[in-house]
């Protein structure tokens, strides 16, 4: 009885939870390459809200690893190419939340001159780089900064935005701490109406404008950011 009663005291998120590391031991103990740590369940359930669907989408991630070589883009002649493009970059530097920064540049980008498929290879690596350096003890997401300084329609890639959410929202559920867009001129804000309606409400809620240097230190140091013309 004192058992029934100690399940009866679970919450649902409780239950879901426990039911999710079941599912994932056993697939660790038939792979033991397999291993899932509680940060990494949590956020499934967070995503996902039931352990089904959180399961369910854990396969699915796995098999896209498999399939789309995720741990060997590190030695694709390509995404070492765009490596040095210096488009995007993970500072050595944290957030003032311990998160990792993964800094975007968008004038580096030119929408009419990139193939979408490497584009979208080298960003699935700056990702891996990424959240491998979180540490989950702490915190176990990412601070993205997109510096629209200089930016133009002709940096303006919509295709390269829906691979970007498709990517965070199906293979690194709840990996996004915050996204800080700054330097943004007129013009982007155009481009923002577009874009946010392509975002879950509580994505959407992480996006932030930050419009001047003072505001930009309640997340970061503006120091930290690259300073290249």
């Amino acid at each position: 009885m004192a058992t029934n009663g100690e399940e009866l005291s679970l919450g649902g998120s409780d239950v879901e939870f426990l039911d999710l590391q079941e599912k994932c031991q056993i697939l660790s103990n038939a792979d033991p390459t397999q291993v899932y740590s509680e940060a990494c369940l949590k956020r499934l359930l967070k995503a996902f809200e039931s352990s089904e669907s959180a399961f369910s989408a854990l396969l699915k991630t796995q098999k896209w690893r498999r399939e789309y070589g995720v741990e060997t883009l590190s030695q694709n002649e390509q995404v070492m190419q765009e490596i040095g493009s210096r488009k995007a970059l993970l500072l050595r530097q944290r957030d003032f939340k311990g998160r990792p920064i993964l800094y975007i540049s968008a004038k580096r980008h030119n929408a009419n001159e990139r193939d979408i498929e490497v584009l979208t290879k080298f960003i699935v690596h700056m990702l891996e780089t990424s959240v491998k350096r979180c540490d989950e003890s702490v915190i176990d997401n990412l601070c993205i900064v997109f510096d629209m300084r200089d930016f133009t329609m002709a940096n303006m890639d919509y295709q390269f935005v829906k691979n970007l959410i498709w990517l965070l929202s199906k293979h690194y559920p709840e990996r996004l701490g915050v996204c800080l867009i700054i330097n943004a001129p007129r013009v982007f804000h155009g481009c923002w109406t577009v874009i946010k309606p392509w975002l879950h409400e509580v994505t959407a809620s992480k996006v932030l404008f930050v419009n001047d240097e003072l505001s930009l230190c309640e997340y970061l140091n503006p120091d930290f950011l690259p300073t290249d013309d």
